[in-house]
């Protein structure tokens, strides 16, 4: 994730080969998780582990499997959406430790001359 600072500017610019000076900018870089795959991956680990818990334990023979396994389904996939977020926000946590400051200059596009040619 890039963030720019606002007056983040060092005051300095420098002429290119173009008429316009190039402009410096600070930011702050890091590597944010993105929730959405660790809740889907939480609830896709719940699901498999509410079929093992159905199909793989021997139960009471008054009630049906699907029914079992339907009720381990949202028990077991709502907690692994719980644990993945759990986990991105951990990694979130530790990607804010992780935070790089850069200093980036922006470069003028082609001038209409050049873009003809």
């Amino acid at each position: 994730m890039i963030s720019e600072e606002p007056n983040a500017t060092d005051g300095t610019s420098q002429d290119t080969a173009q008429d316009g000076p190039a402009e410096r900018r600070g930011i702050t870089v890091r590597r944010a998780p993105k929730f959405v795959p660790f809740m889907v991956l939480g609830a896709v680990i719940g699901i498999i582990v509410a079929a093992l818990v159905a199909y793989g334990i021997p139960g009471d023979a008054s009630f049906d499997t699907g029914a079992v396994f339907g009720f381990f389904l949202v028990s077991f996939a709502a907690g692994g959406v719980l644990l993945g977020s759990i986990a991105a926000l951990v990694l979130d946590k530790v990607s804010v430790r992780r935070t790089q400051r850069a200093v980036v200059e922006s470069v003028p596009g082609p001038a209409a001359d050049d873009a003809e040619a």
